[in-house]
């Protein structure tokens, strides 16, 4: 393959506890959504174990067909780490001391009042043909080398050392090399309708998107994230033409799109109720207070909160929110009667416009032939009475009960609306 065919970015990872599934790749999430952002064009993810053959063959395969290689781990100074003594191998380098960089690591331990260590020091040996990458956040630097047409970064693995080097260095030096057809993307974020729904009821519009644009479905519980992507040759018309797409969705289905991008629906909540001038509070069984803690993470919901409670035993919905313990002996905790009662006790006693309660089987026991588990009753109650819906949502406890308290603020977003 001739250089002038290679294009993109690949990522390498290097440690074996993301083989074994001990730690999340957040490392190579974080770094290809900031190079999205940038219409830096990423090729490919790549883990592998921290071996000498491992990474000699990662290196290789990535210079045949990427323009740019961001390597991250493998960097510290212990001995299990072997990737510097492989980098030498793979571009025909030996480790010298770099007095610079020594320096710095003294000054970094001396700042902050700890002693330098055999082990530290080594973070000064360093390939002697590679430049040296300045990490501002910790001691072992980053290196950039070069070969047969493809740029190599080595990056720390410590997350917070690594987004100091993509975004002071790594992101400004190449922001040309890599950059693809201008493109504008935004994601519209729905909840209150499935992803095979959703698609139907979206379908013409989706059908008439033209060639340059393209839709990702992305669900999670609760939730479908529609990712809009339009390429053009020129960013105005890719800007205007994004927006003519989410303008054209938004009259289609206007109640189920809560925000865009990182919008949170408790923060889309939690204003609707600020402008509204309205309080809230919260009865909650399976949910277990999460949807409290949802809505008091957002700054300033002290002035529409006002408290929970979270009757997970019966003897707590009858004492506490007020419940007739014969309709619950009757009706059984799960149940339209009880979810309604919750609501409409714990908006009295908070004394609150609105008042969002859940009651359920979250499992992965106590299901019946007739609440089986995953049934899950979630009511609002507010001035104009009460309301509650069955939901049935599957057999995964935590996939249930992430599923419960976001359809509980999609129902809170919706009765405000």
């Amino acid at each position: 393959m001739e250089k002038s065919d290679k294009k993109g970015i690949d990522i390498i990872s290097i440690g074996d506890e993301l083989l074994i599934g001990q730690v999340l790749n957040t490392n190579a999430s974080w770094m290809a959504e900031a190079l999205n952002k940038k219409a830096l064009s990423v090729n490919r993810i790549i883990a592998i174990s921290d071996t000498w053959q491992a990474i000699t063959d990662a290196l290789h395969d990535s210079m045949a067909t990427a323009k740019l290689v961001l390597v991250t781990g493998g960097l510290g100074p212990t001995k299990d780490d072997l990737t510097k003594d492989t980098i030498c191998d793979f571009f025909g380098s030996k480790l010298v001391l770099n007095q610079e960089v020594l320096d710095y690591v003294k000054d970094f331990f001396a700042k902050r009042g700890r002693e330098l260590t055999e082990s530290n020091k080594k973070q000064a040996m360093l390939p002697d043909n590679c430049e040296i990458v300045k990490n501002s956040q910790g001691t072992a630097p980053g290196m950039h080398f070069e070969k047969q047409g493809t740029h190599f970064v080595f990056m720390p693995g410590v997350p917070f050392e690594m987004k100091s080097i993509m975004t002071e260095w790594v992101i400004p030096y190449f922001s040309n090399l890599c950059k693809v057809k201008p493109s504008a993307q935004r994601t519209v974020l729905t909840s209150g309708m499935g992803e095979s729904f959703l698609a139907d009821k979206i379908a013409d519009w989706e059908n008439a998107l033209p060639d340059n644009t393209s839709l990702a479905y992305l669900p999670s519980p609760g939730r479908v994230r529609l990712r809009i992507t339009v390429k053009s040759e020129y960013q105005s018309q890719a800007d205007s033409q994004l927006q003519k797409h989410i303008d054209d969705l938004q009259k289609i289905i206007p109640s189920l799109i809560y925000g865009y991008d990182d919008d949170l629906l408790e923060k889309t909540v939690g204003n609707m109720l600020k402008d509204a001038g309205k309080t809230i509070s919260t009865a909650e069984s399976c949910t277990g207070g999460m949807i409290a803690e949802k809505l008091t993470s957002i700054a300033g919901s002290s002035s529409y909160f006002k408290g929970s409670v979270v009757a997970y035993a019966n003897e707590i919905k009858s004492n506490i929110l007020g419940i007739d313990s014969n309709i619950i002996e009757e009706k059984g905790a799960v149940s339209y009667e009880v979810a309604c009662a919750m609501a409409t006790g714990v908006r009295k006693i908070m004394n609150t416009d609105i008042a969002v309660a859940t009651t359920g089987i979250a499992g992965p026991t106590g299901g019946t032939v007739d609440k089986p588990v995953g049934t899950i009753w979630i009511a609002v109650a507010d001035e104009n009475g009460v309301s509650a819906k069955k939901y049935q949502f599957g057999n995964q406890r935590q996939r249930n009960i992430n599923w419960s308290v976001q359809t509980a603020l999609n129902s809170i977003r919706k009765a405000l609306l």
